[in-house]
């Protein structure tokens, strides 16, 4: 038992749990939490941002090229809300949204008190996985421990704590043990992986289908692959589970040219949005066996045989039950290889964003991260970049959520600062948090941004033309000088004449970039692009 504030409980949990960085911008709620942060700012680094989207973006870039907790602090109202697009994109993703709140006796009451919401812990626990406030010291350490519970189990979504101003500051004799909560082992049910394994064994020609929810079973997912002899599909999150580099891993347009002759779909981790919502419409068109450890998801999408599992654990339990009695298959890499190989040539035709994403592949180096953005190039990352790691493409997921890039690379850069992390951009997404700028140079944040100008919101403007008989309205914009707009923050800028000319400045900005943000333009004119859709949604919708 010692006597001590709220804040420091808080902290030292944080600390006691792994945190090294917290994201944020100090305000009157939150003063006395900061005032405490400062005391540990050996063990814990504060970068403050620009603005609070930025502190949830950044948190959002550390948790998920790390997969350990990204936590950022803001003030209530406005700070919160302005965070919660960060909070939407984290659906499968541990962060931590630390808040205060208007003074204890006032909470609920109504009297219009600075930043104070009707009911704030109400639209965070529609936001989050779970919410909670601490209304005492004594509290801390028990809610706590429930939130690194909930962050760490389970599917992986944000938790969010709220601490009235005048509590943050209060001490108390508290006990620091930091009660030890059990986490569920999420093992399967013996029944359901027999039952999934035994249609496995009838199946001529599976597919495996995996999402961020598998990041965790690279081992196991090759090995069951090489066993069925099935290619391994995956679309954003999943990217890099499989090698792109292995004959079993395919990305979305490799995968569908195989899609017609699948009689099992082998679902793990995943929302099944490939076959069931951009392949067709309803549900895959074969059978269909779904792991998740997210009962919710699977009734979303009835499949022959859910199991409600950890991917891991799952899939090695199949492997298990399948080598008891399984007949060694034909093997199919050199026919996985020249399906991929022949996608691959049909995909060049997407350009420039092609062009620019090979030399870009050619000049990352293998263990870099990328970081995409809803922009041409973004778009065809999905399938033009090949990824060899899990976690090293970051995207924002079906949210789709224009600005999030070069936020989101800031936090991926910090929780990784000896690799090279490139970030997408177009000039209508950086725009939305380029003060985020200042946050880079004040910090020596060394990210590698690829700004890709085109003047438009180009997405936008390609429907209008296509879809609404080429009444453009809303989607051009006029732009400032960005090279003199990111000198002026301080920070290095290049602007590319050509595809060569990228290519010297890329190589010039990774060594420019252990000083500091770099920002490379590319001008590119509007309307240029060609489209990637045929290839997102060949059988879908909407494009």
């Amino acid at each position: 038992m010692t006597q001590i504030t709220c804040s420091d409980a808080i902290i030292q949990s944080l600390i006691k749990n792994g945190v090294d960085t917290i994201f944020g911008i100090p305000g009157a709620q939150t003063y006395a939490f900061f005032d405490a942060l400062s005391r540990y700012h050996d063990k814990i680094r504060l970068i403050v941002t620009r603005h609070e989207q930025g502190a949830g973006y950044m948190a959002y870039g550390y948790a998920k090229s790390t997969g350990r907790v990204g936590v950022y602090c803001v003030v209530p109202g406005p700070g919160v809300l302005n965070s919660t697009a960060a909070l939407c994109t984290a659906h499968n993703t541990p962060i931590l949204c630390i808040t205060g709140e208007v003074p204890s006796e006032f909470v609920g009451i109504g009297h219009g008190m600075l930043h104070e919401l009707d009911d704030q812990l109400g639209i965070l626990r529609v936001l989050t996985k779970w919410a909670a406030r601490i209304n005492h010291p004594v509290d801390a350490p028990a809610i706590m421990s429930n939130a690194f519970s909930k962050l760490t189990s389970g599917r992986k979504r944000p938790v969010a704590l709220e601490v009235p101003m005048d509590i943050f500051g209060l001490k108390a004799t508290v006990d620091m043990q930091f009660p030890a909560i059990p986490n569920p082992a999420y093992e399967p049910s013996e029944s359901k992986i027999k039952a999934a394994a035994e249609k496995i064994r009838k199946a001529k020609n599976p597919m495996i289908m995996v999402g961020s929810g598998a990041v965790d079973a690279k081992d196991e997912l090759l090995k069951l692959a090489k066993l069925l002899q099935a290619p391994v599909v995956s679309f954003r999150g999943g990217r890099g589970i499989v090698s792109d580099d292995s004959p079993y891993g395919f990305n979305c347009a490799a995968g569908y040219k195989l899609y017609p002759e699948v009689d099992l779909m082998i679902g793990i981790g995943s929302r099944m949005e490939l076959p069931a919502f951009r392949w067709q419409l309803g549900r895959p068109k074969c059978e269909l066996v779904r792991i998740d450890i997210d009962p919710t998801q699977l009734t979303r999408l009835r499949a022959d045989v859910s199991v409600v599992a950890d991917a891991k654990l799952a899939t090695k339990a199949i492997i298990d039950e399948l080598e008891k009695d399984f007949s060694p298959r034909v093997c199919r890499e050199k026919y996985f290889n020249e399906v991929k190989a022949q996608s691959w040539q049909e995909i060049q035709k997407v350009q420039p964003q092609m062009t620019y994403l090979n030399i870009m592949r050619d000049l990352l180096p293998r263990d870099g991260f990328i970081v995409e953005e809803i922009s041409q190039v973004g778009f065809a990352s999905w399938l033009g970049f090949p990824i060899y790691e899990p976690r090293h493409l970051v995207t924002c997921g079906y949210q789709g959520n224009l600005g999030h890039g070069f936020q989101t690379a800031l936090g991926v850069k910090v929780a990784n600062p000896d690799k090279v992390v490139f970030s997408i951009a177009g000039d209508g997404g950086f725009m939305f948090g380029v003060q985020e700028l200042a946050t880079a140079v004040q910090f020596n944040i060394g990210l590698i941004v690829l700004l890709f100008n085109n003047n438009a919101f180009g997405n936008v403007r390609r429907d209008q033309i296509d879809f609404f008989d080429g009444n453009i309205f809303g989607s051009e914009l006029k732009n400032p000088d960005f090279v003199k707009l990111v000198e002026s923050f301080g920070a290095v800028a290049y602007r590319s004449t050509s595809a060569d000319d990228f290519k010297a400045l890329l190589k010039k900005a990774i060594i420019d970039s252990e000083y500091g943000p770099v920002v490379i333009e590319v001008p590119c004119e509007r309307g240029s692009e060609t489209s990637v859709w045929e290839f997102l949604m060949p059988a879908g919708y909407g494009k």
